[in-house]
């Protein structure tokens, strides 16, 4: 079993950024991948970045403004999230995936207004 919490999301003007972070518990050293996925209202989830054994790939949508990186000391993965938009506003996941189970945090809110 593997737990995930999110934090940092929250309200920012357009052009801004907010760096969102995931701790993880449980069997850590399980994980085969990690991953930042996103839902906005009416909209299916998405993904939106993620990681694995060092190589990172990232939704076009986000490319060269969100950057994915994973703390293996600190149990943790972080989205710095650069250069928003409003279409960027959505409930965003922490993902961690074990050989084929999904675990999924309880989701934080990001909001950019123009």
């Amino acid at each position: 079993q593997v737990q995930l919490v999110e934090s940092g999301g929250g309200l920012v003007q357009a052009g801004g950024s907010l760096r969102l972070s995931c701790a993880a518990s449980g069997s850590i050293s399980s994980i085969n991948a990690m991953a930042w996925y996103r839902q906005a209202p009416g909209k299916q989830r998405e993904l939106v970045a993620a990681t694995r054994g060092g190589t990172t790939n990232y939704a076009d949508s986000v490319k060269g403004r969100f950057t994915i990186s994973r703390d293996n000391a600190k149990n943790t993965l972080s989205l710095q999230m650069d250069s928003l938009k409003p279409d960027d506003t959505a409930v965003y996941y922490c993902n961690a995936r074990v050989v084929l189970v999904h675990y999924w945090g309880q989701g934080t809110q990001v909001t950019v207004y123009s």
